[in-house]
């Protein structure tokens, strides 16, 4: 089930892209009404969901404390990836954004994974590993460029 969900997350976060950039076009006034308009969406989407993932805010404020200082800071991340997506996608082509972006995330999964960076469990880089990372930067040069 995780596969499979983060298949249609991979494929909801390209439908994202074009959605966002073509938000960003239609609405003509920089990114920053877009984004806005993004999160909103994303928050209320988030509250109607709310009551099927069985969730609690008890004890939320108690264990804030625990939180490293990288568990605060995803929604920063989301948002410049969300600029970029509003400013950058169209002009790219969907192709080659998602190679781009793509291949980046898996390298960077890869550095993280070896080192156990940000609470991942350590997963040793292997010579198929760095293979597949060498494959997805090759790959994104035939996307880019063809």
């Amino acid at each position: 089930m995780a596969y499979l969900l983060a298949v249609l997350a991979g494929v909801l976060n390209m439908l994202q892209s074009g959605s966002n950039a073509t938000l960003n076009e239609k609405l003509g006034a920089g990114p920053v009404v877009p984004a806005l308009v993004v999160y909103a969406a994303g928050a209320l989407g988030v509250l109607a969901a709310w009551p099927f993932l069985g969730s609690s805010l008890e004890g939320v404020t108690g264990r804030a404390g625990a939180v490293p200082w990288w568990g605060w800071i995803g929604g920063l991340l989301g948002a410049f990836y969300v600029v970029v997506t509003l400013t950058q996608a169209k002009a790219m082509g969907a192709g080659a954004f998602t190679a781009v972006t793509l291949t980046a995330a898996v390298v960077t999964s890869l550095v993280l994974d070896h080192w156990g960076l940000l609470g991942f469990e350590v997963r040793p880089l292997t010579a198929l590993r760095v293979l597949g990372g060498v494959l997805m930067v090759a790959g994104v040069g035939l996307v880019a460029r063809f």
